[in-house]
């Protein structure tokens, strides 16, 4: 059986979001979202938990991974896969001790200090990589920081902030093989169809890659 870190070393599609209708969550999940992040920061524990266990049944029906946001006290309660904490939460190791060995631990990056300083966790999210009311007050990186992280990073890392069907393609091309959206998916349309295309467009990159690779 795959180890929760196989399932994240295939992961392309990541949705970071609050509490969302089983219909969205069974949408996204089918077009091709292999992580949620269940993000509920001024939420109570007992609704926290109540979510869980919907967004729990859902990422298993589709083999996916949950991680809950900056509550690694209760990942293991709830049965998350793991949990994301950010640089002015618990620090990550706290969090593993917490969690333990098998979940997952993702911290957020924004310097290359940041990016070298990781050691601990099992993933990270580089950005904002465009401006994102999602994170008001804090500066776009741009894409020299997701390159930086191509080249550096020693463990998996998703492109955040901004990201969209219309700037993918360069956020991959910037060296992203993995990419963590918020707006785009929860604020969309067609959701099931956006999720497709920001997965194609990651593809697309991979293919480029191995053709140069084998020329």
């Amino acid at each position: 059986m795959d180890t929760r870190r196989q399932r994240l070393n295939r992961s392309r599609l990541y949705l970071v979001c609050d509490a969302r209708p089983d219909q969205f969550l069974h949408a996204v999940l089918t077009a091709g979202v292999d992580l949620i992040q269940l993000r509920m920061k001024n939420a109570a524990d007992e609704e926290i938990v109540r979510t869980s266990e919907r967004f729990r049944a859902a990422c298993a029906a589709h083999g996916a991974l949950l991680i809950l946001n900056d509550r690694p006290d209760l990942a293991a309660a709830v049965g998350a896969d793991g949990v994301h904490v950010g640089q002015d939460d618990t620090d990550v190791a706290a969090a593993r001790r917490a969690v333990g060995p098998d979940r997952l631990v993702g911290l957020s990056t924004h310097t290359p200090t940041q990016v070298d300083a990781a050691a601990g966790a099992d993933y990270i999210g580089v950005g904002p990589v465009f401006e994102t009311p999602t994170k008001p007050g804090r500066p776009a990186v741009g894409l020299e920081l997701v390159r930086y992280a191509a080249t550096r990073a020693q463990v998996p890392f998703f492109a955040i902030g901004g990201i969209g069907v219309d700037n993918a393609a360069s956020v991959a091309g910037a060296g992203a093989r993995r990419v963590a959206v918020v707006r785009a998916l929860t604020q969309a349309g067609d959701p099931a169809t956006v999720a497709k295309c920001l997965t194609q467009a990651l593809a697309n990159e991979d293919r480029k890659e191995t053709y140069v690779g084998a020329t």
